[in-house]
């Protein structure tokens, strides 16, 4: 008998062990406890009623008390509204990524304060998403070298990208064909972000259709391209997003080929130099790249994932699903100048914010991004 409760407890722990396997997925350690605390239900409603958030596909901290918001419409909610609703489609079970007929394009654009509420309401920006036929929004940047700091926001469906001065008042460019997908030097097929190089350079990941970086100028006129499609050295099977660190490097995010590419400039403007490969993810989303390291968003299952530039793994922290505070993905994360992070949710339709712990140590804390100043 004793023997059975022996081999019955060892049973018992090896089903647990394969559970909490099961839960980490594709997720390599040293995994550990987030090193933020969640500001519950911190973005503040405030569309009409009937309606909810859209995706939250593109987040940008300019400061701790204004954090610029592109999300992928609004969503239509079903009747009648539960008088416990807390404010965002998820907790009504929508997908707001799935579904699509739920989706209708107002408010796209938009600023709040740190406590969440609305600052701004840029709704005269909602035609260049009206008619989208596909997700729409994708990334909003500002370069940290342009005094003016103006607004950029990549529209994935419309083939296009806007450029906004800072308080949102006037569209000062507008790059690429609206609704016709090219592989030239003024089109774009489905792009997904944009980097700033301390030189003047603009770096367009390009994207879903043409798995390219174009290199453009100061004045965005074209320079030249690196990349292409495959699973070879530098290649990719989806570009989905782009980042910038110190010496040179680029980090080219692979989200189909479970990767990040990592070039490095020359003396040349239009040669890039593929340095290695760094991944073995499911499908990352988003990267932010500091001083000596990286960090990116991916999935199978959620988390957030620290590696040096030598593709060491560093640590990784795991983002529940369970509501009222949990993600399906963080499409996009920022962090602003006070360290506070911001990940915005696609398909439960919000945006939260994470304060650092205070018991959690620095090299935990993702630092805002990496510039040349």
């Amino acid at each position: 008998m004793r023997k059975l409760n022996q081999l019955l407890v060892l049973a018992l722990a090896t089903l647990a062990s394969t559970a909490a396997l099961s839960q980490q997925g594709n997720a390599r350690g040293p995994i550990g406890e987030s090193p933020y605390d969640v500001v519950s239900l911190w973005h503040k409603p405030f569309a009409v009623e009937g309606f909810a958030f859209g995706g939250n596909s593109g987040i940008w901290a300019e400061s701790a008390d204004r954090i610029i918001i592109a999300q992928r419409g609004e969503t239509v909610l079903p009747y009648p509204i539960p008088d416990d609703f807390l404010g965002f489609a998820g907790h009504m079970g929508l997908n707001v990524l799935r579904d699509t007929t739920r989706r209708t394009w107002q408010n796209c654009l938009y600023t709040v304060n740190g406590n969440g509420e609305l600052l701004e309401l840029w709704d005269q920006w909602d035609y260049l998403c009206e008619g989208s036929d596909g997700p729409g929004p994708h990334r909003i940047r500002i370069s940290p070298y342009d005094s003016e700091s103006r607004i950029w926001l990549v529209n994935e469906t419309f083939h296009q990208i806007y450029v906004f001065s800072n308080d949102g008042s006037e569209l000062l460019a507008t790059y690429g064909e609206k609704g016709v997908s090219g592989n030239d030097e003024t089109h774009f097929g489905r792009p997904q972000d944009i980097a700033f190089l301390p030189d003047g350079r603009i770096l367009i990941a390009d994207g879903l259709d043409n798995n390219r970086i174009m290199i453009m100028d100061n004045d965005m006129n074209y320079l030249g391209e690196f990349g292409g499609e495959g699973a070879g050295p530098g290649e990719t099977n989806t570009i989905h997003a782009v980042a910038v660190g110190p010496d040179g490097l680029v980090f080219v995010l692979d989200r189909m080929g479970g990767r990040v590419n990592l070039f490095r400039t020359t003396d040349s403007q239009t040669e890039f130099e593929f340095v290695r490969s760094i991944g073995d993810l499911t499908l990352p989303l988003d990267i932010i790249v500091n001083e000596n390291d990286f960090w990116i968003t991916d999935l199978g299952p959620l988390r957030f994932v620290n590696f040096d530039f030598e593709g060491n793994l560093k640590y990784t922290w795991l983002v529940p699903l369970e509501l009222p505070d949990g993600y399906i993905e963080v499409h996009t994360f920022t962090v602003d100048p006070e360290g506070n992070l911001y990940g915005g949710d696609n398909q439960y339709g919000r945006t939260q914010k994470f304060v650092p712990k205070a018991s959690s140590g620095a090299e935990l804390l993702i630092e805002p991004p990496w510039n040349g100043l």
